[in-house]
């Protein structure tokens, strides 16, 4: 069987039976193949709770969403956040696809959370497309289509799978170039293609009439995401181990398969939808911003310029309909 990158990550993260995320994934933390600034501090959740104040405030918008929650400590954090008083203010959302992971999100929530949901369209479906929104490395697990330069032309990954053996094969590229600013670089060395998330923020845009969003993940801009990685991004997480190269397609459905988010694809493809772009800065930026840093060292690693604080960006959107912003 021959398939092309992406169709290999997509069912080792998501195959209903198999897939790491849909149904393998136990726990994230430290008990788990991977930590998030979630499950390490409550800092991030504090700095998303004043955000969403400024941005209800701002929009009139009440409704929270969060897409891709993990175990719930997020979304925990962030209400613990707002505080008893401003949390009834707001009407809270969940969208996840892995039932596990929502099963959790249950347990640690409870009745704070109105709803959950399988995709974001159903769930803006439920507060008429009016909603703050917020994910944390959600857009670094979508599959990516995975491309190689020759110093004169782009070739596509593929995958040959044989006796239980993975081999990779160049084909010619049919992707849309003008759609990536990867593919508008000189050909050389290795890329990912987060067509994927094009495609998910494309599917669900058109609901979407009012409110904001933030996005945080790993990644940066390009050409400076590539700089001092010319062969890529792309790697997994077993055990808190970190696997690169061939080891990516072992375990195929233990473990996470991630690669950094090339913000300047995003920034653009938002822009497209007439998304009015409120800030693009490090993770340590806009904490620091918004909340005040204790001196204790589970706050100071993820405010690290550098570690955590400058290897995740934080983008903050806003869409209003006519009228409506205040």
């Amino acid at each position: 069987m021959t398939e092309p990158f992406s169709s290999f990550m997509q069912r080792a993260l998501y195959d209903p039976q198999r897939g790491y995320y849909t149904a393998r994934i136990n726990t994230v933390g430290a008990r788990g193949d991977f930590s998030t600034s979630a499950t390490l501090s409550p800092l991030l959740g504090k700095a998303i709770a004043a955000w969403l104040l400024e941005e209800a405030k701002a929009t009139g918008v009440r409704t929270i969403i969060e897409v891709g929650g993990g175990d719930g400590s997020l979304m925990s954090a962030v209400l613990a956040g707002l505080g008893w008083w401003q949390r009834r203010r707001f009407r809270v959302l969940m969208v996840d696809a892995s039932l596990i992971l929502v099963a959790q999100q249950k347990q640690k929530l409870g009745g704070k959370v109105a709803g959950w949901f399988g995709t974001l369209p159903e769930a803006l479906a439920a507060c008429e497309g009016e909603a703050l929104i917020f994910h944390n490395e959600l857009l670094d697990a979508f599959p990516a289509d995975l491309v190689q330069g020759d110093g004169e032309c782009w070739q596509e990954v593929w995958l040959n799978h044989e006796n239980g053996h993975v081999k990779e094969e160049l084909r010619p590229l049919t992707l849309e170039r003008e759609t990536y600013s990867a593919l508008q670089g000189k050909p050389s060395g290795r890329c990912e293609l987060q067509t994927a998330v094009h495609s998910w923020l494309q599917g669900w845009l058109p609901l979407w009439r009012a409110g904001s969003m933030l996005t945080i993940d790993y990644g940066d801009l390009y050409p400076t995401l590539y700089h001092r990685r010319p062969q890529g991004t792309l790697r997994a997480y077993l055990l808190q181990q970190c696997l690169t190269g061939p080891d990516v397609y072992q375990n195929a459905g233990r473990q996470d398969i991630t690669c950094d988010v090339n913000f300047t694809d995003v920034r653009a493809w938002l822009a497209a939808n007439g998304l009015n772009e409120m800030f693009y800065e490090t993770q340590a930026a806009f904490i620091r911003r918004l909340v005040s840093v204790p001196n204790r060292a589970r706050d100071a690693f993820i405010v690290h310029e550098q570690g955590a604080g400058q290897a995740f960006k934080c983008l903050g959107v806003r869409r209003s309909i006519a009228g409506y912003m205040k």
